[in-house]
């Protein structure tokens, strides 16, 4: 914390300072992705907890103790805001995070129900997420608040984030995996799909094949980076430049995520260990 303290103290310093962004593995990067895109005089710190993942399959205990670690790991980076980019975190976490944060602006992702329902031109809605996601009392919320008028398939897809951690989008395993979990939407009706975990708008390519045209796809990223800018330029923290070298951390093999970084965020970059 003294290091956030430090930085933030120094005028005109708090600006300069990073944006923190983390999920259970390598899906956040879709979301530092559209941010990199949206604001790109920020200075970027990722982690990937791949050491843990996939969340979806963890307790709501354990997964908030995972996000303390690493919200005081790039707290001590000194981040003016944090991201998770992470669906399960945000359903497990994001409320006792920003009780315990209170000044820290933090941001969380969602199944873009709204965009879904409002998407949608035959009221059929098919949602990809994890068990974790799926399950949460979150998830529930958003049916409630905003999928009154629609209906609302839900296929957790046990297995998927395992071969997108490695970079297997498109081989003959992850294709079969992929088409047993949208064929039963398809066969429901379902013309609108959310890709409701931050890993799978890595396989639009892939989706694209395998689903009729007609079908749209709908993920979050460019929201969550939108609302990242609104909270910025609230807090007149907004970075004027030039952002730093996006820093990456892993807590699992450094090596597996500097390989798959130029498939996923499309340029190589040195990877430190995460221990926590």
């Amino acid at each position: 914390m003294a290091d956030e303290l430090d930085i933030l103290s120094t005028p005109g310093a708090a600006c300069r300072a990073p944006v923190g962004v983390f999920d259970s593995g390598v899906g956040g990067l879709s979301v530092l992705g559209e941010i990199r895109a949206c604001l790109p005089l920020e200075s970027l710190l990722y982690v990937a907890d791949s050491g843990h993942v996939p969340y979806g399959e963890k307790s709501p205990a354990y997964i908030f103790e995972r996000c303390c670690r690493i919200t005081d790991f790039l707290l001590e980076h000194g981040i003016k805001a944090l991201v998770l980019a992470c669906n399960t975190a945000t359903a497990a976490a994001v409320a006792p995070l920003r009780a315990r944060y209170p000044d820290l602006p933090i941001v969380g992702m969602e199944p873009a129900v709204k965009p879904a329902a409002a998407a949608t031109r035959n009221g059929r809605v098919g949602v990809l997420a994890t068990t974790g996601t799926l399950n949460s009392a979150k998830f529930a919320a958003l049916l409630d608040r905003f999928a009154s008028d629609v209906q609302v398939i839900t296929q957790p897809c046990p297995g998927l984030v395992e071969r997108i951690e490695t970079g297997q989008l498109a081989d003959p395993q992850t294709r079969e995996l992929l088409h047993g979990f949208v064929q039963p939407l398809l066969d429901q009706g379902c013309d609108t799909l959310i890709l409701g975990c931050t890993h799978y708008p890595f396989l639009k390519p892939l989706l694209r094949e395998l689903l009729p045209a007609d079908i749209q796809l709908i993920d979050t990223a460019p929201a969550v980076a939108r609302q990242l800018q609104r909270l910025l330029q609230g807090r007149g923290l907004l970075a004027s430049g030039p952002a730093h070298d996006c820093r990456f951390w892993s807590s699992a093999s450094v090596e597996q995520l500097a390989q798959v970084l130029p498939l996923l965020w499309g340029s190589t970059a040195p990877v430190n260990y995460f221990s926590n």
